[in-house]
């Protein structure tokens, strides 16, 4: 009898423990269950931030960088607008010169024909015997010489400064300093470069108008 009770007693633990057993089984696949799904929920967040925080930065850079190329783009423009504008004030201010000249040279040419117009002639006529000899004519004035026109004085130059790279037409400020970043601070530089000079100026290849630094270079020294 009693062995029986023993028997029954064992059978029920293992019922028992295998029950248990199963029961860890289930709440063990529910908690990796759980675990699974936050993981995939946390990916899920995290993955469109990051993406999002990515693209951000994607066109931070690129806007940066459009407005810095813009920026040297306009200011190569004005440049060139301000070298353009000088060099016509330049020809307006020769040519303002050999107009003075030419008015100058007419005026001098009637002054002297007037001159010679109202000068008095040399000889005068024989009186008529028995007359008494007419007075002689009063001579008028000679007409005053009209002043001519002084041409305006040329201005003494000023010395060139030919560590202003900016004063060769088609290099800007930013593109100035860069050169004198790379080693080139003389405008001697660009209009005699040496070899060592050439291979420095390579590098600005690109910017509009490099074909023709040496030869504006050259009109400044």
């Amino acid at each position: 009898m009693a062995k029986k009770a023993k028997q029954n007693v064992d059978k029920i633990v293992k019922k028992v423990n295998k029950e248990f057993e199963k029961t860890s089984s289930q709440i063990e696949g529910l908690v990796n269950d759980a675990l699974k799904q936050f993981d995939n929920l946390q990916n899920q967040v995290q993955e469109p931030v990051r993406k999002l925080l990515k693209e951000i930065d994607e066109v931070r850079d690129r806007e940066m960088k459009r407005f810095q190329e813009e920026f040297e783009r306009r200011l190569e423009e004005f440049h060139e607008l301000q070298s353009n504008i000088l060099d016509r004030l330049g020809v307006a201010a020769k040519e303002s010169g050999a107009d003075v000249k030419k008015l100058t040279d007419e005026v001098n040419k009637e002054a002297k024909a007037a001159a010679k117009k109202s000068a008095p002639k040399k000889t005068a006529k024989a009186a008529p015997k028995g007359k008494a000899a007419s007075k002689p004519a009063a001579k008028k004035p000679a007409a005053k010489k009209p002043a001519a026109r002084k041409a305006p004085a040329a201005k003494v130059a000023k010395p060139v400064d030919k560590s202003d790279l900016t004063l060769v037409k088609g290099i800007g400020p930013a593109t100035a300093k860069k050169m004198k970043d790379a080693g080139i601070t003389s405008i001697d530089q660009i209009a005699n470069p040496s070899a060592a000079d050439l291979e420095k100026l390579k590098a600005f290849s690109s910017v509009k108008g490099y074909s023709q630094f040496s030869a504006e270079a050259k009109k400044i020294s």
